[in-house]
């Protein structure tokens, strides 16, 4: 879409399994949504990355077991009304879209969804496709939004900024009113153009920010674009000092920090140190390698303190036979033998990494924030579904089910929307032609990187939290001002939304003063 202003009913911003199904519900209900992705490929997102799998219901299993098993997890700070919802709906959801509607093809013993356990769940309940559960599931999505003529999909487009008339509108009378969205300013990315996008509903669904971490399994546009637009617009931000690191990515110099699923654990693989001895009893003796995540994290960083080394090792190639291996995790082999690493016959070097925020944009059980007409779905949002820790293969529910729920609230509640008029909202005022220093971008980039991984990381203290926001308050100054010298690109969007995210985890790490989940102070 080449023209300057575009209006729609719903602006779904991100492509991943939250904002697809939003979309395709709304479509269902004959409304129509522009999605828009930063990335030039659609299937770019954190879903697609998701490998273990995501909960359904299992033999023995209840709702209350569920609810037990997520609350459990997320350390006493479980919002119960979420947990509920996702308890009560989540099956019938997946079943409705993912089985019936988009026919995603999970494993299956016989004719049986086949189901799996994975860490801190009491039962088996997991429904996945091997190690690939998250990127079937994404094709799925993306094929059905492609092909629906409701849905308009827009790669290669980043949000700037929500668009909110007491802020933006030519009309300044409207500064008496609620605070409201209509949209966002987004920067086409091939044309170097920024574009006006006016709705009457935003979603937000934008995914994570483990991107701001040295060390993440998150892909490169994981960098808290969402979650800094809203707090610049003033929606509320919860729970952000609550950052899980995945235990398990693979280590190896020159190589992304690649996930190694839970479900490797799940299948008997044991945490060793260089000699290969198992060390989880130390650390966890009833949940042993299948701890919550946060134990597991903190357990394999003071066992590389102990060894002075800069990974420990899982092994499974004791605990399964090769072929066995090879036909449950074929993406995990492959791409460890790219690096020279056969998991049939030697140990997988891995580290913990940045993996998902439990915090995020305050929404309600429909995914409403604060601010009128605007959502947020995912790991944008915090539901309070997590609490202080995520259980295993939450994830991917959650923005199944809150995907859903936005979009039958906006069915539900559209009549009563009154349309903006766009002429009130002004075209996004050109900076100079001064491209950004690309090389500046990627220095500041990765100081800040390098801040949060070793002064907000898996274990904090005051002391480092204090220079932290130091660091990051002044980087943040000269970041602005670097920001509004300069002509707009996706790397400078990054970057500026990189800092203030930074800041408000850290913010809220100081302001707890209270080792909980996955937040872990050292003087707590």
């Amino acid at each position: 879409m080449k023209k300057e202003l575009i209006q729609t009913k719903v602006l779904i911003i991100g492509s991943g399994i939250a904002g697809l199904s939003a979309a395709i519900e709304l479509a269902e209900n004959n409304i129509a949504s522009v999605v828009i992705t930063r990335s030039a490929d659609i299937n770019d997102s954190n879903t697609r990355r998701a490998q273990g799998g995501i909960i359904y219901k299992g033999e023995n299993d209840s709702q209350q077991l569920l609810v037990k098993d997520i609350e459990a997890a997320g350390a006493g700070l479980c919002h119960h009304e979420a947990v509920d919802l996702l308890a009560r709906k989540g099956a019938k959801y997946l079943q409705y879209l993912l089985l019936d509607k988009l026919k995603v093809v999970f494993d299956r013993n016989d004719k049986q969804l086949a189901t799996c356990k994975e860490a801190a769940h009491s039962v088996d309940r997991i429904v996945h496709a091997k190690d690939a559960t998250g990127t079937v599931i994404q094709q799925a999505l993306s094929n059905a939004a492609i092909n629906n003529p409701l849905i308009t999909v827009i790669a290669n487009h980043t949000a700037i900024d929500l668009i909110t008339p007491d802020h933006h509108s030519t009309d300044k009378l409207t500064v008496y009113q609620r605070k409201t969205c209509v949209g966002a300013y987004v920067l086409d990315n091939e044309s170097n153009k920024v574009k006006r996008i006016i709705a009457e509903h935003t979603i937000i669904a934008s995914g994570g920010l483990g991107q701001i971490f040295l060390h993440t399994s998150n892909p490169k546009g994981s960098r808290g674009d969402g979650l800094a637009m809203a707090n610049r617009a003033g929606a509320r931000i919860i729970n952000a000092e609550f950052v899980q690191f995945h235990p398990t990515t693979f280590y190896k110099k020159g190589a992304d920090n690649f996930l190694i699923s839970e479900a490797v654990r799940g299948a008997g693989a044991q945490l060793v140190d260089d000699k290969g001895i198992p060390f989880m009893h130390k650390y966890a003796a009833e949940w042993l390698d299948l701890a919550p995540r946060d134990v597991v994290s903190r357990s394999i960083f003071t066992e590389m303190t102990l060894n002075d080394g800069p990974c420990v090792y899982l092994d499974i190639k004791s605990q399964l036979p090769a072929d066995e291996i090879i036909e449950r995790f074929p993406t995990i082999y492959q791409y460890c033998l790219k690096f020279d690493v056969d998991i049939t016959k030697q140990l997988i070097p891995v580290t913990p990494a940045a993996h998902y925020s439990c915090g995020g944009i305050w929404v309600d059980r429909v995914g409403k924030t604060d601010i009128e007409q605007l959502y947020a779905i995912g790991e944008v949002a915090c539901t309070g579904l997590h609490g202080a820790n995520r259980l295993a293969s939450t994830s991917l529910l959650e923005g199944l089910v809150w995907g859903i729920e936005s979009a039958r609230h906006i069915v539900q509640t559209q009549s009563s929307v009154k349309s903006i008029d766009a002429q009130t909202i002004p075209c996004w005022h050109s900076k100079p032609d001064s491209q950004a220093d690309e090389v500046l971008i990627q220095h500041d980039i990765q100081r800040i990187q390098s801040i949060m991984w070793n002064y907000v990381g898996v274990s904090r203290s005051p002391e480092r939290l204090i220079r932290a926001l130091r660091e990051l308050r002044n980087l943040e100054t000269d970041i602005e001002q670097f920001y509004r010298n300069n002509k707009v690109s996706d790397l400078l969007i990054g970057l500026r939304n990189t800092v203030r995210t930074s800041i408000i985890i850290t913010l809220a790490a100081w302001s707890n003063k209270n080792s909980v989940g996955c937040h872990y102070r050292e003087d707590g």
